[in-house]
């Protein structure tokens, strides 16, 4: 079984694998909407919801490009943004570990909200938990 999964985790790695199975650069701009869309909604993401401007247009954009980046796609987000700099971008907010699990379960739900095999769902919740925890900055 654990071969199994390291196996898979080596296949998702190949190439822009990920970026394919999550839809290209419109799959990852929906998988950014859901996001959103599931945080509006999460009564446990409302903390995190009111760290973001009312008008989450520029939000959305900046994860659906930010996406297309971290699934291994053409580099959207720095072509139009620069350098992914998440600690930065992110450190004049308070981001407990509360904070960074509702993230992770905002991205879980819109995770399943696609159709790819479960497999993948567990392994992008696995390479999420890196830049979530990346932009941690409290306890």
């Amino acid at each position: 079984m654990t071969q199994d999964i390291v196996k898979l985790d080596e296949e998702y790695r190949t190439g822009d694998t990920q970026y394919r199975m999550i839809g290209g650069e419109a799959g990852c701009h929906r998988l950014a909407n859901d996001f959103y869309d599931v945080m509006e909604k999460l009564p446990q993401a409302r903390k995190i919801l009111f760290m973001h401007p009312s008008d989450l247009t520029e939000s959305r954009e900046k994860l659906g490009l930010f996406l297309c980046d971290y699934l291994n796609g053409p580099p959207k987000y720095e072509e139009k943004y620069g350098p992914v700099r998440l600690g930065q971008s992110h450190g004049h907010l308070a981001i407990t570990s509360a904070d960074r699990d509702a993230w992770l379960l905002c991205m879980e739900k819109a995770l399943e909200m696609k159709d790819v095999p479960q497999a993948f769902r567990d392994f992008m919740m696995k390479r999420f938990a890196v830049p979530a925890e990346r932009v941690r900055n409290r306890p």
